[in-house]
């Protein structure tokens, strides 16, 4: 028999050894039986998990005044009148809806003489509190971070946009973990057939379990193949009350931290968490530098590859014997030194990720420094060859939304160089801008504004104008005119 299939009964022993007999084998669970001072007096059970509720909660709200209240037995509807205080308390609901919070911290009471439950609210569980997230630190701006603790996650961000058209929408994603779920948006400025495309991929999800937003994202999300990211991540409640405002739709996910915004188009790659918050003079530099920075990262092995080992003519005299000079003695072709590099600076910075803070800059240091000049002087590769993967490197954390997309098209040009030198370069750059030219976010082009021809949609891409030049209109689809996919 499933819990699902539980059926409560007016005697109250026999629903107590019912529920024992389901949670046999779960020491946590606890039913605690209290009776008041009547005669004939008022006996009631309260199931509940511990370490899942808040103590106080139940024995000032439910156990105190059921162990006072001196008159006759009452049935569950009055009992939840006259003698519980509290002010959350579901009346005999639905039998999914009852295990769904039960399991999930609040307390499920019973009297005798009555079948109909009640939920109390009297979740406690753990949680940390809102500090700012390690990976989206600002200059300036809000602090707050979201937590694993589901509602306090969207209280954050109704305490930043106290407006009645702010709406949440609950779905249970998982058929074992019931996760809980929340569709954000702002009723009037989002675009209604995005926001039923996202419930109808929501609503279609087959999982055992959602345990992060990334579980969501690879399954809704469009072009599942694709290394640019068309779901964007977040854990600020800043940002995700930032793109509601323009138009765009947040999943809050139960037990993570990261939120989902969509639709994700590319010139949110190269915005910053705080590009709002500091001038917008020294905005549009840095904006302009990620730009730079992700094209340089894409395309300076590929060309140094491609120039020394197909167009040495096109390199300075001076610069080239120096080049030669380093080589001698290395074994290997320049692709090889390349790559082999290329694979040795991302073994480094994975193991420098997933070690703790001391131990990884350590590791950065040894790895940087001693194995870089080690391998120099062994002639395993050149020096000019480090210095190219190294400043590949550093220009690839100036867009850390690219990861994976500057992880993967950096080898692919590579292997473009190595074949036809410059001429393969520019072909791979080519398929790469077909390739995005293709993507879609929920039925949006990638490309949206980018190459919009409206004045106002050209305000906040590569260029973040001031607060009073962008006041007209900042939704994400306000310059596009296209039909959609």
């Amino acid at each position: 028999m499933n819990l699902s299939d539980l059926q409560f009964t007016t005697n109250l022993d026999e629903n107590i050894a019912r529920m024992k007999a389901f949670f046999t084998h779960d020491n946590t669970f606890i039913c605690r039986v209290v009776q008041g001072r009547g005669s004939p007096a008022l006996r009631a059970a309260l199931f509940f998990f511990d370490g899942m509720v808040e103590s106080s909660a139940i024995n000032e709200s439910i156990i105190k005044p059921v162990s006072l209240w001196t008159g006759a037995p009452l049935p569950m509807d009055a009992v939840i009148d006259e003698v519980l205080h509290i002010d959350d308390c579901p009346f005999d609901p639905p039998m999914e809806k009852l295990l769904s919070a039960f399991l999930y911290g609040d307390t499920i009471i019973l009297v005798d003489g009555d079948s109909r439950p009640a939920v109390v609210n009297t979740k406690g569980f753990a949680k940390r509190g809102p500090d700012e997230p390690d990976n989206e630190k600002v200059l300036r701006g809000p602090r707050e971070g979201f937590t694993e603790a589901f509602m306090g996650n969207l209280a954050l961000i109704r305490r930043r946009l106290r407006t009645p058209h702010l709406c949440f929408e609950f779905f249970e994603v998982g058929s074992v973990s019931h996760t809980t779920i929340s569709i954000c948006y702002i009723d009037g400025i989002a675009d209604q057939t995005v926001l039923e495309d996202v419930k109808r991929r929501v609503q279609a999800v087959e999982l055992d379990a959602i345990l992060d937003a990334n579980y969501l994202n690879e399954i809704i999300r469009d072009d599942r193949h694709s290394p640019f990211p068309t779901a964007g991540f977040t854990e600020r409640p800043d940002i995700v009350a930032a793109k509601l405002l323009e138009g765009r739709i947040a999943i809050v996910v139960d037990g993570t931290p990261v939120a989902l915004t969509l639709p994700h188009i590319l010139q949110e790659t190269f915005q910053a968490n705080d590009d709002y918050y500091i001038s917008y003079l020294y905005t549009n530099l840095t904006r302009w530098l990620r730009v730079l920075g992700f094209v340089l990262t894409l395309t300076l092995p590929a060309i140094y590859v491609a120039l020394l080992t197909w167009h040495q003519e096109m390199i300075p005299t001076r610069l080239l014997f120096s080049i030669a000079a380093s080589r001698q003695g290395v074994p290997f072709t320049t692709f090889t030194e390349a790559v082999g590099t290329l694979i040795v600076f991302e073994i480094l910075k994975e193991a420098g990720t997933r070690t703790p803070d001391t131990i990884g800059q350590a590791l950065s240091i040894v790895g940087g420094l001693v194995l870089g000049q080690a391998a120099v002087d062994a002639r395993f590769v050149s020096a000019p060859m480090v210095i190219v993967i190294a400043f590949s490197g550093v220009t690839a954390l100036i867009v850390p939304k690219l990861r994976t997309a500057t992880l993967v098209f950096r080898f692919f040009l590579l292997v473009c160089a190595a074949i036809l030198g410059l001429y393969g370069v520019l072909l791979g750059l080519g398929l790469i801008l077909a390739h995005v030219c293709g993507l879609t976010s929920f039925g949006i082009p990638y490309l949206t504004n980018v190459l919009s021809a409206q004045k106002h949609s050209s305000r906040d891409v590569l260029l973040r104008f001031p607060w009073f030049a962008m006041k007209p209109d900042r939704r994400f689809l306000a310059g596009w005119n296209g039909v959609r996919r």
